[in-house]
């Protein structure tokens, strides 16, 4: 650029005083909006507000150093190039607060009543908000390349021709990002749910990303499954149950007698009715089976709890009453057991090798 030496000098110059006055300027508007905006009873126009301090400042920023260039009186060229710079700083800007507006209307979304009420939308909020940041960084980039003189249309074109070449490079990455979408339609798990992916895994999900879902494992540590082979494994969530079931297998003596088993029976079936927390449904205390050591009866409720830690004290009540129940019916849990009979007589002595053995003498 052809320019004078005090020209160089105020340059810079302009340029501080042009960030200088934009933060001012964007206090002010900042404190100006910021009236109108505690007037309204929706809290998104304080969020957006508050947000958007850093590109208001670039913005105004951009505006004075437009008005300072006037009186420099610079040449045809050098006010192009640099108005050409100034435009494509405030398309960023632009995006820049656009962007920031989505994430805003994300949180602000999270934590309405409508979302409360429908928990399994907010991963899929997530990955819209993801989405959208997403497009308005190719459509920026794409503008600002086109602000920039660079031509636009052949680097699409380009890209066009490059794409199947991007596509089969990148196969493991759609199919993840594809993966991520089926989820966030599917819901099979939200983030903070307790799930077991077929067994294998077991842990809570902390985050549902684009590329991978992280897991957080009962032994404290953190897997990253992508979300392309997520979306192929059976899953099982443990946060929508609405109760916990009680299963008790138990084994009692051979020698227990009728009424003993009946008195068993009766006695166990009244501590499971008479506990606060069971489902009244699917009440189960019954005499099964004559085992070849025991005899077997099949016990099973269900309790009207989520919460693992209380089911486990419940669970562990139920089978301290239980052990007062057989004692006081006069019997007792049966052991696996064998009976091993030895059969007399002395064993033959060992034969040599390549000799056959002898019958024995009458």
């Amino acid at each position: 650029m052809d320019l004078l030496g005090w020209q160089w000098l105020a340059l810079p110059v302009v340029a501080l005083l042009a960030m200088a006055l934009g933060s001012l300027l964007s206090r002010i508007t900042r404190s100006v909006f910021g009236r109108f905006a505690r007037r309204t009873s929706t809290p998104y126009d304080d969020a957006i507000i508050a947000r958007l301090g850093k590109p208001l400042s670039v913005g105004w920023a951009i505006a004075c150093a437009y008005a300072m260039l006037v009186p420099l009186d610079l040449n045809p060229r050098a006010e192009d190039l640099i108005h050409r710079w100034l435009k494509a700083l405030a398309l960023v800007v632009f995006f820049w607060a656009l962007a920031r507006g989505v994430d805003v209307a994300q949180q602000q979304l999270s934590g309405s009543g409508w979302i409360r009420e429908r928990p399994g939308t907010r991963s899929l909020l997530t990955l819209g908000a993801k989405f959208g940041q997403v497009f308005l960084l190719a459509v920026g980039v794409v503008a600002l390349l086109s602000e920039l003189g660079y031509p636009v249309a052949s680097l699409l074109a380009g890209l066009g021709i490059g794409g199947l070449a991007v596509a089969l490079a990148a196969q493991k990455t759609l199919e993840n990002l594809f993966g991520a979408l089926a989820l966030g339609a599917d819901q099979p798990f939200r983030e903070g749910d307790f799930v077991s992916a077929e067994g294998l895994l077991v842990g809570t999900v902390e985050t549902i990303g684009l590329r991978s879902t992280r897991i957080r494992t009962l032994d404290r540590t953190l897997i990253s499954i992508p979300n392309g082979k997520l979306a192929e494994l059976r899953l099982e969530t443990f946060a929508v149950r609405d109760r916990l079931r009680f299963n008790c297998p138990l084994g009692l003596v051979l020698e227990t007698t009728e009424p003993q088993m009946r008195a068993v029976l009766t006695g166990l079936d009244r501590l499971l009715r008479a506990h606060p927390k069971l489902w009244p449904e699917g009440v189960t205390v019954r005499f099964k089976e004559i085992g070849s050591f025991s005899l077997n009866l099949d016990v099973s409720a269900w309790f009207a709890t989520t919460n693992f830690d209380e089911f486990m004290l419940i669970r562990e009540d139920m089978l301290l009453a239980f052990m007062r129940v057989i004692a006081e019916a006069g019997t007792a849990l049966a052991l696996p057991a064998r009976n091993v009979h030895l059969m007399g007589g002395t064993p033959p002595p060992p034969q040599p090798a390549g000799h056959a053995a002898q019958p024995p003498a009458r």
